[in-house]
């Protein structure tokens, strides 16, 4: 197969453009190429006069070496395809796998493993992705939280409330097969090629419910509003799970547990370490929901062109003399920030879109780094503590009902509080209280932030405008603890496997999907 990179094309350019752009570049005619695939698609905008779309192609040709060898055209290689295989199954035991959670990482196990013969037990503490959207909407417009069904937990886990961004930084063979699957249930093919992608939360709930029907037509059994409480151990092994379901206390007998509950899963934490599990503190990330007209960025980062160009996004990061870093994280163009709490008596933010990324404002996560030298105490779960002393104070702040507390840009780097708003109205349901949010973020993650802001817009014009505005607080960028786990991928309790983003090995929807078929593959070829 032959690879050809950095074809450029105008923004207007079509798929016939692309052909004859790749036809010059091996020197034959455009009706001598075989069917072309694009492989990636990126914006190249450092001329804002001349912004650009830049793609990387796949194609088969005859006698392919002898016409890299000699094609005209610059970035034209050789490549190979290897696809994804998963392991023989050498897995004896007649007990079904068990999964714990419903996001990615538990999703795509119970996926790969159903695919493979071995149908699991899938328990979900929250409820169905049609009952969870319900629920969802009513707390934004209510304010009345269900702690078992909300934007962290049911059916697609918290990514399922997000901009469903697919944008990984790590490099795995399995990467194409999650893709993949994704495609096959329904998410838009460009997911493939494009160098930012996202799905959406409305297509991906959809995604979510065609994955959930083939489990269930491979056997799993598929349990909702089922809470994992307990494991039962024999020796130094997993013998079963204890759980909560719709009709009360049960046992379940399992040898091999994939263990996925998510960031969010505080008391599944707190009852492991009652049980002895191993588990450390980790670092994560604090900080605020920061808020833009998206406009306003495209125009900064795209110049003129920015009405011809899907919305932009940006990434940041600043390191201060101080040590600390502030960076920015999971950002939502033509998004929304949305109350993603799930306990009565905090606030807690994070960002969605939709697949269209068409609504008035663009929201991104500006977080400072926190590690366990930053938490009192010696306990392992001193993070999640953290993290609720800070969402508490939130909810104080804002004035209870679930409202957040916002600030002005202006009025935050002036250390006053803000009255209302300016040009940047807040997206945030319920609502947000106007005040300042120095009384429920740590002194050294509001003092980083109002070093970092300045800084932050020289690479961005228009970031630390005066009318942005700042909602707090993000605490839940990651999991505060990790579930050791060994090469196996088990825990120090045999048939244990920690799994995911809660787990502590995952940070996104890819990064998670992936760790789920890695944990499946091992579970498969245990004996």
């Amino acid at each position: 197969m032959i690879r050809i990179g950095n074809l450029s094309l105008p923004l207007d350019g079509d798929f016939d453009l692309l052909c004859r752009r790749a036809a010059r570049a091996l020197g034959v005619r455009p009706g001598a190429l075989e069917e072309l695939e694009i492989v990636r698609q990126s914006i190249d905008a450092r001329n804002k006069g001349d912004v650009r779309y830049v793609y990387t192609v796949e194609l088969s040709m005859p006698d392919e070496r002898a016409m890299v060898k000699t094609a005209p055209g610059r970035n034209i290689t050789l490549t190979e395809r290897t696809p994804y295989a998963f392991p023989a199954v050498r897995r004896s035991s007649t007990l079904p796998p068990v999964v714990v959670g419903m996001g990615p990482a538990g999703l795509f196990a119970a996926l790969f493993l159903a695919r493979n013969g071995l149908p699991c037990v899938i328990l979900e503490r929250g409820r169905d992705i049609d009952r969870r959207t319900l629920d969802v909407g009513d707390f934004w417009a209510t304010g009345a939280l269900d702690e078992g069904s909300n934007v962290q937990f049911g059916e697609g886990g918290a990514g399922t409330f997000s901009d469903g961004k697919l944008t990984t930084g790590t490099h795995d063979r399995r990467i194409s097969a999650v893709l993949d699957a994704l495609v096959e249930a329904g998410a838009p093919a460009d997911v493939r090629y494009s160098h930012k992608p996202h799905i959406g939360t409305d297509i991906l709930r959809e995604v979510v419910k065609t994955i959930r029907k083939e489990l269930i037509s491979l056997g799993c059994d598929v349990r909702f509003g089922h809470k994992l409480t307990g494991l039962t151990v024999s020796g130094d092994a997993v013998a079963g799970v204890e759980a909560e379901g719709t009709s009360g206390h049960y046992l379940l007998a399992a040898d091999a547990v994939i263990l996925a509950p998510g960031h969010s899963a505080r008391d599944t934490f707190a009852m492991l370490r009652e049980a002895g599990v191993p588990m450390e503190k980790k670092k994560f990330a604090v900080g605020v929901r920061i808020e833009h007209r998206q406009q306003e960025i495209s125009l900064s980062q795209y110049g003129p062109a920015w009405e011809k160009l899907p919305p932009s996004d940006y990434k940041l990061a600043c390191h201060l003399p101080s040590g600390r870093s502030a960076f920015t994280f999971c950002v939502c163009p033509g998004g929304q920030v949305v109350a993603a709490a799930s306990e009565t008596g905090g606030v807690v933010t994070n960002g969605m879109s939709l697949r269209a990324r068409d609504g008035e404002n663009i929201n991104g996560g500006l977080l400072v780094g926190v590690g366990p030298e930053d938490f009192s105490g010696g306990d392992v779960l001193a993070g999640v503590r953290f993290q609720e002393q800070w969402e508490r104070a939130a909810f104080r702040l804002g004035g209870g009902g679930f409202r957040a507390p916002a600030q002005r840009v202006e009025d935050f780097l002036l250390c006053r509080p803000s009255e209302g708003p300016g040009t940047v109205l807040p997206t945030y349901r319920p609502g947000v209280t106007w005040t300042g949010l120095s009384a429920c973020l740590p002194d050294y993650v509001t003092g980083t932030l109002r070093e970092a802001l300045p800084l932050l817009d020289r690479k961005l014009r228009g970031f630390a405008a005066p009318d942005g505005v700042l909602t707090g607080v993000e605490t839940r960028s990651s999991s505060p603890v990790r579930i050791l786990r060994g090469e196996n991928y088990q825990s120090a309790l045999r048939g244990l496997y920690p799994c995911g983003e809660g787990a502590g090995y995952a940070g996104g929807i890819i990064s998670a999907a992936v760790d789920g078929i890695r944990v499946a593959e091992a579970v498969a070829s245990s004996t």
